[in-house]
């Protein structure tokens, strides 16, 4: 297929999320879609507003890191402007968490995932895998349109998030005795945002390439990415 689009995919940031390994995952999907894809280990490329401006998607995959207030600002004004801007788990969920323009972009950011009782763990990553269920909460969505709710055993996100989100899929965390809340708390797995003339979609399932490799999740994500470009 001719590329008539172009995807911009940056990643980085904490090694634990394969953000390499991760992105490439992806990669053939959008240039099967028609995208050309342009790869950047940074954020400094958001400040480059001339560059921005013929970019129609980008890929979010940077965990923690931080970015300066031009490329913040930068990236914002693309997405304003039409640019789609996605992702999933940490790269986008918990990236820049100083950058209150970055945070108030996306919509959430990253709290907390609960653990295993403490007498089951053993320090290692899986310390904070717990079964968990994502809820299908807009069945009608392009993006969710025949998914049905699905269960995952990975890290389950609980995330600070606003009322603009329109939110596609929760998941509810237990109230477990070992941590200090004391009811349930129903968080925002899967959503989306308007952001001036441009779409954002994020899902917070992803934190390894087997999950993103389940078959509903790896399917919410790629309508995610086609949802949002321009």
């Amino acid at each position: 297929m001719t590329a008539t689009k172009r995807a911009l995919i940056v990643r980085g940031g904490w090694a634990g999320h394969e953000p390499v390994a991760a992105t490439d995952l992806f990669i053939p999907f959008l240039e099967s879609s028609g995208f050309d894809v342009r790869i950047e280990d940074g954020p400094a490329v958001y400040a480059d507003g001339e560059l921005m401006a013929g970019i129609d998607l980008v890929v979010q995959c940077v965990t923690m890191s931080t970015i300066e207030r031009d490329q913040a600002r930068g990236l914002s004004r693309a997405v304003a402007a039409g640019t789609g801007l996605a992702g999933w788990h940490g790269g986008i969920a918990d990236s820049y968490r100083d950058s209150a323009d970055y945070v108030q972009l996306v919509g959430g950011v990253f709290a907390c995932h609960p653990g295993k009782d403490p007498a089951e763990r053993d320090d290692s990553e899986r310390d904070n895998f717990i079964p968990h269920r994502v809820d299908i909460a807009a069945g009608d969505h392009p993006i969710t349109a025949g998914i049905d709710s699905f269960d995952l055993v990975t890290e389950q996100y609980w995330v600070l998030s606003d009322e603009y989100n329109e939110v596609l899929a929760t998941t509810t965390v237990a109230a477990q005795p070992w941590n200090e809340w004391s009811r349930p708390i129903t968080s925002p797995a899967v959503w989306t945002r308007r952001w001036g003339q441009g779409r954002v979609f994020v899902a917070t399932p992803g934190h390894s390439l087997d999950v993103l490799r389940t078959p509903q999740v790896r399917t919410l994500i790629e309508r995610g990415l086609t949802w949002a470009s321009r």
